[in-house]
């Protein structure tokens, strides 16, 4: 079973847990707990194929952003989520993704993530704005997503792990025959 490496990033309450637990384990954590680090370890089949997706559900307070170059080095696909309730959650995304470019020296699987569509009398983040920084990241797929009602979470997975497995398509093909001790390198792919 091939393994695929996420993470998933974004401010702190956004909903990267609770889609994290949805994803995983179709539950809805509706306490607010702030993640320091959880990975958890789903199979899935997309598109016939069997993948062992490990997520790794990072910390969106500043205070343990330390840690982000160390997830950022390991992960192979990222989900990078803001709240739609929040406006100042949108603008904690452009440095972690440039960041996540830097760190990475390419273009990554990507998904932006606008969290808790439901809460429609809250919103203060026009579907617009996540369309146009979609647009502005290279058309970077873009979802709005609800972790207590549980749309577009499989979605947004699912995209991931077909994009980190394109990329090591593309990447694998273009390597040269490179070989390390008698295998391929091989890149993984993080949701966070």
């Amino acid at each position: 079973m091939k393994e695929i490496k996420v993470v998933i990033m974004g401010g702190g309450g956004v909903g990267k847990s609770a889609l994290t637990v949805q994803f995983v384990r179709n539950v809805f954590v509706s306490t607010y707990d702030p993640t320091i680090e959880d990975t958890y370890r789903k199979p899935v089949i997309i598109d016939g194929q069997q993948y062992l997706v490990e997520i790794l559900d990072t910390a969106g307070t500043e205070q343990f952003m330390a840690l982000k170059e160390l997830y950022m080095k390991s992960g192979q696909g990222f989900i990078l989520v803001f709240s739609l309730t929040q406006l100042g959650s949108v603008n904690e995304l452009g440095p972690l993704r440039e960041q996540i470019v830097r760190v990475k020296n390419a273009k990554v699987p990507l998904v932006l993530v606008g969290n808790k569509s439901d809460l429609r009398a809250e919103r203060q983040v026009p579907r617009e704005i996540g369309t146009n920084m979609s647009r502005a990241w290279g058309n970077v797929p873009y979802y709005e997503t609800s972790a207590r009602k549980r749309i577009n979470v499989d979605e947004v997975f699912a995209d991931i792990v077909r994009q980190c497995r394109a990329f090591e398509m593309l990447n694998g093909s273009s390597s040269g025959g490179k070989h390390k001790e008698g295998r391929r390198d091989r890149k993984k792919c993080v949701i966070m």
